[in-house]
C-alpha cells in the first residue's frame, strides 16, 4: 500500500499497518526505485540510529510496532521494530551502516563514571576535627622544605638568603635535611589544625546570626572566631611547636622527638616547653583573626560575585592563599620575635625578656628589615599552605557529610 504525504509517496512493506508513513521526514534527493522513494536515506542522514528514532517516536506518539514481521529477513540481521515496514535489503543496509564515531562516543561515555566517596560520621564535631587534621597533615607536608628554609632565615643560621640556606642544607644533609622535623611538624600540625578549624567553625556558626535575628556582637563574627581558634590551638600544641623548632635548628643535639622532650625537661625544666608562649599568643590572635576574617570575607564576595552557594576546590585554594598572604604580611614581625625567643641562648644567642624586648632589640641591631627577614620564603610557605589547608578542609567535610554543615 502507498500513501501520499506532502507530495511524497512513501512505500510501505505491508498493507495491514502503515503507521510509519505519517512520520515527518526531512527532504531527500529523489532516488529512482520503481517510481518511489527509497527509505534508506533516512537512516544515513539521521543523527540517531534507526531503532532509536522509531522507538522514541513510538513512545511519544503512541505508534505501535509489532514484535514480529511477516517480511523475510536475514537471520544475522538484528531484530528491530522498524524492519517490518521496509524491504529486507534496505533494512539490512540501514542496520549495518553506523554513523562515524557514534559507537566510540558511546563506549567512551560508558567508561566515564563519576566516583563520589561518602563516609558517614554522625557527630558533626568529629567530622570537623577529622577534616581539620587531614588538612593540616597534607598542607604542612607539601610545604615542609619551605618551612625549614624559613626557620633558618628567621634565626640567621646556614645563610642570609633563601639560596644560601638551600645550598647549605643540600651540601650537609641532602634532601632529607629539607624535611627535618617534618614528622614532628605533622604530629603538631594535625591536632593543632584540627582544633583550630573546629574552634573557628563552631564559634563562627554560634556567633553568626540566623536569618531574621539581630547581630549578636558588634564586630564581625569571623574575626572573633578566628582569634578564638588561634588561641585554642596554640595553648594545646605549643610544646610540640617548640620541640619542632629545636629539632630543626640544633642538628645533632637531639636524636628524635622523645629525646628532645626528655632532654629539655631534664636540663632546662618543664617551663622551657612554653618559652615564648606569651608572644605566640599575642602574635597568633591578630594572625588567626586576620586569616579567618579574610577567608570568610573573600568567600562571601565570591558567592555574591558569581551568584552561587557552592565554591569549588580551585577557588577555595585561591581564596585561602589570598587570606594567608594578607595575614602573614600583617603579623610577620611578631612571628620573627617568637622564633628568636624559642631558640633561646642556643649558640650564644641573646636571651630576650619579653616580646617587646625582642622586637626592639631586632629593630636596633638589624633595622626594619630584620623584622621582615624571611618574609619571602615565609609567604612562599604560608600562602600555599593556607590555601591547601582550607581546600582540604572543605573537601573533607564534603566527603564526611551528606550535606554541608555550614
Amino acid at each position: 500500500m502507498s500513501k501520499r504525504s506532502g507530495g511524497v509517496r512513501l512505500q510501505c512493506a505491508e498493507a495491514t499497518d502503515w503507521g510509519c508513513c505519517f512520520l515527518a521526514l526531512p527532504p531527500a534527493a529523489r532516488v529512482e526505485n520503481d517510481g518511489g522513494f527509497n527509505l534508506a536515506w533516512t537512516f544515513h542522514q539521521s543523527f540517531h540510529s534507526a531503532s532509536g528514532l522509531f522507538a522514541s517516536v513510538g513512545q511519544q506518539m503512541g505508534v505501535g510496532f509489532p514484535a514480529s514481521s511477516s517480511s523475510t529477513a536475514s537471520p544475522d540481521a538484528p531484530r528491530d521494530p522498524y524492519m517490518k515496514y521496509v524491504s529486507p535489503e534496505v533494512a539490512h543496509h540501514a542496520v549495518e551502516t553506523r554513523l562515524p564515531g557514534q559507537g566510540v562516543e558511546l563506549r567512551e561515555k560508558g567508561k566515564k563514571k563519576v566516583f563520589k566517596l561518602k563516609l558517614k560520621i554522625g557527630n558533626p564535631h568529629l567530622k570537623r576535627l577529622i577534616s581539620g587534621g587531614i588538612a593540616g597533615v597534607v598542607s604542612r607536608t607539601a610545604v615542609a622544605p619551605l618551612e625549614t628554609i624559613r626557620t633558618h632565615l628567621m634565626v640567621g643560621s646556614n645563610g642570609d638568603s633563601t639560596a644560601e640556606v638551600f645550598q647549605s642544607i643540600m651540601k650537609h644533609e641532602g634532601w632529607t635535611g629539607l624535611f627535618r622535623g617534618n614528622f614532628v611538624n605533622v604530629i603538631r600540625v594535625a591536632p593543632s589544625k584540627a582544633i583550630e578549624l573546629f574552634a573557628f567553625d563552631t564559634a563562627n556558626k554560634f556567633l553568626t546570626p540566623k536569618s531574621g535575628e539581630q547581630q549578636k556582637i558588634p564586630i564581625p563574627p569571623s574575626l572573633v572566631a578566628g582569634a578564638f581558634a588561634g588561641v585554642s590551638s596554640t595553648l594545646c600544641t605549643y610544646p610540640l611547636e617548640l620541640i619542632k623548632t629545636r629539632l630543626t635548628i640544633q642538628r645533632g643535639v637531639y636524636d628524635n622527638f622523645l629525646h628532645a622532650f626528655v632532654k629539655i625537661v631534664r636540663e632546662e625544666g618543664p617551663t622551657e616547653l612554653y618559652r615564648g608562649l606569651t608572644p605566640s599568643l599575642i602574635g597568633v590572635v591578630p594572625y588567626a583573626a586576620t586569616n579567618y576574617f579574610a577567608y570568610d570575607t573573600l568567600k562571601k564576595v565570591y558567592k555574591k560575585m558569581f551568584k552561587t552557594n557552592q565554591i569549588g576546590n580551585v577557588p577555595t585554594l585561591l581564596i585561602g592563599s589570598a587570606a594567608g598572604a594578607i595575614s602573614s604580611t600583617a603579623t610577620f614581625p611578631l612571628e620573627v620575635a617568637r622564633k628568636h625567643m624559642q631558640v633561646g641562648a642556643v649558640g650564644g644567642r641573646k636571651v630576650y625578656k619579653n616580646m617587646l624586648h625582642a622586637l626592639l632589640s631586632i629593630l636596633e641591631e638589624e633595622g626594619v628589615g630584620g623584622l621582615y627577614k624571611g618574609l619571602g620564603p615565609s609567604c612562599m610557605k604560608l600562602v600555599p599552605a593556607a590555601g591547601i589547608s582550607f581546600m582540604c578542609y572543605e573537601a573533607c567535610k564534603k566527603i564526611l557529610t551528606e550535606e554541608e554543615d555550614g
